[in-house]
């Protein structure tokens, strides 16, 4: 009976979740295919590199939210202020030196790169808050806030562009929704901490918790989990941030289009991630939580690739005739997302696992492929395959590390216990 209650609570804490996160995606998803329709191919490769470019600084922002929910679930929440704090103002820094450096790396103008990584610190301060109601199961809400999150982010660029803006004032207003979807987000986890005042789980420093009676939130732990969260968004966005660079401006804006596919399986199956975090972070539990999430996201992402390689034709209906190379080649980015979700799945427990070395073996691959872009590559489907040898090697040998270190983990808890 008590397991059945379980199944029947995490399925409805993944339905609530995937509800809010289709909403967020489907209005990011909107927001790309309505680009390619009102921006020019110039214009839009241009777009989609800068996105590409934010989720590179919004990395603090991810680490932030995974180590905030992690100490929660452990009841070591204490210095949740101090390192989101701390952490937006390094964000701050980093948007500032990472201007000019986007301009030149990516091929973009002044005005719409700053506007786009104007929104990175708004990202952080977001990301602690979701942190706090994911740590504390407080999945529905978390859903809200999720697709208030995506909508707030999408809805002003796309009525922009639909208005004839071209990228820099739709990125403005993009920023400008993300600061209204901050303040939303912690209203909603004001509400919660005041559903929280006569329970014995309490939030983080909150109704006379002495934050420092205990370790907690640390920014050494947001800068380990930064890494490891570096590394996977890297490893997403390369390919696209370096398109302008091998790429003609035309080829690039047709790959742009095609990342849209390797963005949505990407992004789809986040619901998993989020709701078996909290497991992940539990020892007695990593194990089998590790091996449910990686099936789950596996099997939806086949399902994903094989539907995306059956309406690849559809492809220059939507978006027009000058995407056509994509018909027979967007399976191809599908299949790159869909292994970029269980790269995501497995280094997720290792922060979980507070085990960030794990990162390793996949900094090493994203390097080969780097190199090989700048090097070798010279075409839209030479891009795309190089992309998706990669994620399939790094997903292969990060697998391959986190069971072994679990199976280490697990003997040794075992060990404990005989001699205890």
């Amino acid at each position: 009976m008590a397991t059945a209650i379980r199944m029947r609570g995490m399925v409805g804490a993944l339905g609530s979740v995937a509800a809010g996160s289709m909403a967020a995606n489907l209005a990011a998803y909107v927001v790309y295919v309505g680009a390619g329709r009102w921006l020019a191919p110039g214009e839009y490769g241009q777009f989609a590199r800068l996105l590409s470019a934010m989720l590179i600084l919004g990395v603090p922002a991810l680490a932030l939210q995974s180590v905030i929910a992690r100490e929660v679930v452990r009841e070591r929440g204490s210095g949740l202020v101090r390192v989101t704090a701390t952490t937006v103002t390094a964000v701050i820094v980093l948007a500032l030196v990472a201007v000019p450096v986007v301009v030149v790396v990516a091929q973009t103008g002044v005005s719409a790169t700053a506007a786009a990584l104007a929104a990175a610190p708004l990202l952080a301060v977001i990301a602690a808050g979701q942190g706090v109601l994911q740590g504390l199961g407080e999945f529905r809400v978390l859903a809200w806030v999720l697709g208030a999150v995506g909508i707030a982010r999408s809805v002003p660029m796309l009525v922009a562009f639909a208005l004839g803006a071209g990228p820099t004032w739709g990125l403005t207003v993009g920023t400008l929704g993300t600061a209204v979807a901050a303040a939303a987000v912690w209203s909603a986890v004001g509400a919660v901490r005041r559903d929280n005042c006569g329970r014995t789980r309490r939030l983080p420093g909150g109704n006379g918790a002495d934050p420092g009676t205990r370790t907690g939130v640390s920014a050494a732990g947001v800068l380990r989990a930064s890494q490891v969260q570096l590394v996977l968004i890297v490893a997403v966005s390369i390919d696209l941030l370096l398109s302008g660079t091998v790429l003609r401006p035309d080829d690039a804006g047709v790959y742009a289009l095609g990342a849209v596919a390797t963005k949505a399986a990407f992004w789809l199956p986040q619901a998993i991630g989020v709701v078996f975090y909290p497991r992940l972070a539990d020892p007695a539990r990593s194990r089998t939580a590790l091996r449910q999430a990686v099936t789950v996201v596996a099997s939806i992402g086949t399902i994903l690739t094989v539907a995306v390689a059956a309406l690849g034709p559809l492809c220059p209906l939507v978006v027009g005739d000058a995407y056509r190379p994509l018909v027979g080649l967007l399976w191809l980015f599908a299949y790159t997302g869909s292994a970029m979700a269980v790269l995501q799945v497995l280094l997720l427990s290792a922060i979980a696992a507070d085990r960030t070395r794990a990162s390793a073996v996949t900094w090493l691959v994203v390097g080969i492929e780097v190199v090989v872009i700048v090097f070798v590559v010279g075409s839209v489907v030479a891009l795309a395959v190089t992309a998706a040898v990669a994620v399939t090697t790094a997903v292969a040998a990060t697998g391959i590390d986190c069971v072994r270190a679990m199976s280490r983990t697990h003997m040794q808890a075992d060990e404990v216990r005989r001699t205890a």
